[in-house]
């Protein structure tokens, strides 16, 4: 009879969302997950079957946390210009330098694992849906030019935030990223 789990699997995903997130995917080995999980190796693996599975786990549950707080800013009301510079100034002053986990896996790991490409793709996906929304909202309003090419300028926004994501996590002075997301936000207002 198999022993009944002595942990909450759920906690232990969060967890080592975090520690990817801290160290990233490569960095982080079985053991280090052991200590920070408080897990044994049989655990881990009857649970997860191995690292790679946990990792995947721990991809789900930031696209369900923390890549959601992208929608959710980016759908406040008020005008769009605003909402643009709030929701890229977030982006890259609320992660104490660790960048997105999405981002740091992809450009970790690329596109050699076709499932994490897929994860990190979905998550791609949400956020440029979530911006053109907002962009057709700006349009829609006045606020910016009503022939914006919306894919061009959610591809613009997009690589911005990307580009943006990975300065802050190489410590770029936030100054510069600040004049970065202005410029970005004036861009496609004077479209």
């Amino acid at each position: 009879m198999a022993r009944p789990r002595e942990f909450d699997e759920q906690d232990v995903v969060a967890k080592a969302t975090e520690l990817f997130w801290r160290r990233g995917y490569t960095a982080t080995s079985v053991r280090d997950l052991g200590a920070e999980l408080r897990l044994t190796q049989s655990s881990l693996y009857r649970t997860f079957h191995d690292k790679r599975g946990l990792f995947l786990r721990a991809l789900d549950h930031y696209r369900t946390t923390e890549s959601s707080q992208a929608g959710e800013l980016l759908e406040r009301p008020g005008p769009v210009r605003d909402v643009l510079r709030d929701w890229l100034t977030c982006m890259v002053t609320d992660d104490a330098g660790r960048g997105c986990l999405v981002v740091n896996t992809a450009t970790e790991l690329g596109a050699a694992d076709p499932e994490i490409r897929r994860q990190t793709e979905a998550a791609f996906e949400v956020t440029r849906k979530a911006l053109e929304a907002a962009l057709r909202r700006g349009c829609r309003e006045g606020e910016l030019p009503a022939n914006l090419n919306l894919d061009a300028a959610v591809d613009l926004i997009f690589t911005t935030v990307l580009g943006l994501r990975v300065r802050e996590r190489a410590g770029h002075d936030p100054a510069r990223l600040a004049a970065t997301i202005d410029f970005a936000v004036r861009a496609i207002a004077a479209v």
